[in-house]
């Protein structure tokens, strides 16, 4: 089984969570958009829910299958979140922001009663690091800003290439916000939670893509099945 139906089975599965006139946080990524397609085939058999998506990309995706959207300022509560990770480890620590849609990601999942991760099985890490950390950055000072994650990050242990994100094109990477990113690639993070509160002091950080005591579930898509992992309750198949 390739990677790509490990996730689409991630995505299969959450659809058990998901019920008739809740309101729901879309992520955004690979796996995330197997779970907009299910979902628009689910409303288009009659299926009642209102979506908050995290990016322009989703929102463009769920608005062509159909899928009624609102946004925070009109509906501020959400009941539940469905997301992509790019790493994650035991205790639901995750890295996110690989799509460059870290910050209005976690705006959602904040917003939500619980957050649900689906992935594929190659996300599940015993320490996270080996995918490049996205910290996002205001354009102006952005190098200054840079030189104190550099330094920041050392002083907990965490060192290896900090770069600004360029496009296809080889210009600056835009978040939805207008915003830079810059991929701090670490190797190893020996102590996220602190690493996460740290970079947000720095002034000219925006967010980071630690997403730290967030997540309550996630959803791993397997050869065999399905595999769960509560921040609570640790592993269990399905």
């Amino acid at each position: 089984m390739s990677a790509d139906d490990q996730k689409r089975r991630s995505a299969e599965g959450a659809l058990a969570y998901i019920e008739d006139g809740m309101k729901l946080g879309l992520g955004t990524g690979s796996t995330a958009e197997h779970l907009v397609r299910l979902l628009g085939e689910k409303v288009k058999a009659g299926f009642n829910i209102l979506c908050v998506p995290t990016s322009e990309r989703t929102a463009a995706l769920a608005a062509e299958l159909g899928i009624p959207l609102s946004n925070l300022n009109e509906t501020p509560a959400l009941d539940l979140t469905i997301d992509g990770a790019d790493e994650f480890d035991a205790a639901l620590r995750l890295v996110k922001g690989g799509g460059g849609a870290l910050l209005r990601e976690k705006i959602v999942a904040a917003a939500s009663k619980r957050m649900i991760v689906i992935t594929d099985a190659s996300k599940k890490v015993e320490t996270l690091g080996a995918f490049p950390l996205p910290v996002e950055v205001i354009p102006f000072g952005c190098q200054t800003t840079a030189a104190k994650i550099e330094a920041v990050a050392a002083s907990l242990g965490c060192t290896g290439r900090i770069s600004r994100r360029e496009d296809q094109y080889g210009e600056p990477f835009l978040t939805d916000s207008e915003n830079f990113i810059y991929d701090c690639a670490f190797g190893r993070i020996p102590d996220a939670d602190e690493l996460a509160k740290a970079l947000n002091l720095i002034p000219g950080v925006v967010d980071n893509g630690l997403f730290i005591g967030i997540a309550d579930l996630a959803i791993i898509g397997t050869d065999e099945g399905i595999q769960l992992v509560s921040r609570d309750n640790g592993e269990s198949p399905r």
